[in-house]
């Protein structure tokens, strides 16, 4: 149907010959959802996409969801904007999973860029099916029953911290209160087991004393961006990638300041239940 260019061993690929701005047969929107599910993440280049095109695109994996904390495009409350420069430099810094804040987290996002800095600004994704199959047997069990907990004031600190953060973001933290997650979940669509914690949003498991719980957080933080386990893209303008939130770490690097760099982002709704 279209050329598909693997990027990484555990991860990623680049797929060409398909044009997002045309209108898309429902045979090739189930490929590109297939495709999302084998590689995790897949990206795709000049694809100059209108507001409305980036929703449908999103939409035709399923509804799709508003974030509390961001800015949004006119006219489309789904589509929100990503941008750093050198006066709001991003504040991402860490790897993570979007939103496991929400009892119902994304099921995966749409990401476009508009404006990208002459060097650097890649962004980095990692397996968590790869990381859980990097554990060995007696961890994968001890981990299989455990749950943890996540809070969407945790992971928004610094913007809490800021002057006026506390205001501007209180109906975000009124209506995200702390949730549970399972530590590992099973991929609805793949069935594959995956690691489903992550150092932004994840405050501590469930049940085990605080040294415990700190400790085993930070041994899977450092296991899940094992090199081998991830894949990096260079982003140019009218690039678009899409993950499965699911199965999936990302981090964006910081590296281009005090370059622009501007991105818009729909999130689509979780699946329910797990």
């Amino acid at each position: 149907m279209f050329e598909v260019k693997p990027i990484a061993a555990a991860l990623g690929a680049e797929l060409h010959g398909v044009d997002l701005c045309q209108d898309l047969s429902e045979e090739v929107y189930a490929e590109i959802r297939r495709l999302l599910v084998e590689y995790q993440v897949i990206f795709f280049r000049d694809q100059d996409i209108s507001p409305a095109q980036h929703k449908a695109l999103a939409e035709s994996f399923g509804p799709v969801q508003t974030h509390p904390a961001y800015e949004t495009v006119d006219g489309f409350p789904e589509i929100t904007i990503l941008e750093s420069t050198p006066e709001k430099p991003s504040k991402i810094e860490v790897w993570h999973s979007d939103m496991t804040f929400r009892k119902h987290p994304p099921l995966g996002s749409v990401l476009r860029s508009k404006i990208c800095p002459p060097k650097g600004g890649d962004t980095m994704w990692a397996s968590m099916t790869a990381a859980y199959n990097g554990l060995s047997k007696d961890m994968q069990k001890f981990l299989s029953n455990l749950e943890a907990e996540h809070d969407f004031s945790y992971g928004f600190k610094e913007s809490l911290a800021e002057p006026g953060g506390k205001e501007r973001l209180a109906k975000a933290v009124e209506d995200n209160p702390p949730v549970q997650h399972p530590v590992i979940r099973i991929h609805p669509e793949s069935n594959q087991k995956v690691i489903f914690v992550n150092a932004l949003f994840t405050t501590k498991i469930i049940g085990l004393p605080a040294k415990e719980s700190s400790a085993i957080l930070q041994f899977l933080y450092d296991h899940v961006i094992t090199a081998e386990y991830t894949c990096r893209f260079k982003w140019e303008p009218n690039s678009i990638a899409i993950w499965d939130n699911r199965s999936t770490q990302h981090k964006p690097i910081n590296d281009y300041f005090p370059s622009h760099r501007l991105l818009q982002r729909v999130a689509i709704d979780g699946d329910k239940p797990y």
